[in-house]
């Protein structure tokens, strides 16, 4: 039975109108110009910093702008979220499958914890691994080490699903599978070296216990 490890935004849930809000309330609020939203897109996903990093070309301002997007997010913008449709029924087929499954995220702990139980997914997971607010294991490789090593699960038997190459590179640096999944907020040209694809949550349980994986690549 496959131990699966799945990230949170654009994965399990779409936070779109949250983070994009969010995002544009902190330029606001360190009187910065307000991106183009699919500028402001990227930022779903990578840690947060660093994608404000990008769109203001300044340590110190991201920095800021980091601080105003956590206040309003953590106030009510982590609520403005939706479950992609047909989400919810694959992760209670993939639990009564017997699926030991966690989420893997770099979004922080505490608002992934939050995210997770606002949907009410608490019993469906063992645990929720995030990065802390200090970008301790921010990066997903270092998370997917981590979680790895914390739970000691076997590679051969643990797949990465998510949806932009940040979560593909971190399980080929660790070892495991990778499933993009194509409803999230990654191109197919970046989700392209992943062991297997997902086009609707409606499969997600077939293509995970499809056998065999398409072999993970060791380039």
């Amino acid at each position: 039975m496959p131990t699966l490890l799945f990230d949170l935004d654009g994965t399990l849930s779409d936070p779109r109108e949250g983070i994009l809000r969010c995002i544009r309330h902190a330029f606001a609020e360190i009187g910065a110009p307000v991106p183009a939203e699919q500028a402001m897109e990227q930022c779903i996903g990578p840690p947060l910093r660093d994608g404000l990093r990008c769109l203001l070309d300044s340590d110190e301002l991201a920095d800021r702008a980091l601080v105003a997007f956590r206040h309003e997010y953590g106030r009510a913008g982590l609520l403005e979220n939706r479950v992609y449709p047909g989400l919810s029924n694959a992760l209670h087929e993939l639990r009564e499958a017997g699926a030991a499954m966690f989420v893997a995220t770099s979004k922080p702990q505490q608002f992934a914890e939050q995210t997770i139980e606002h949907f009410g997914w608490r019993a469906l997971f063992r645990k929720v691994y995030g990065c802390g607010f200090d970008g301790t294991l921010a990066e997903k490789s270092d998370l997917l080490r981590h979680l790895i090593a914390s739970e000691a699960l076997d590679p051969a038997d643990t797949i990465m699903i998510g949806d932009r190459k940040y979560d593909i590179v971190a399980a080929r640096e660790n070892g495991i599978r990778s499933m993009a999944v194509l409803w999230g907020f990654g191109s197919a040209e970046e989700l392209r070296d992943a062991d297997a694809f997902c086009a609707t949550p409606a499969d997600l349980v077939t293509v995970v216990f499809a056998q065999p994986l398409r072999s993970r690549r060791s380039d």
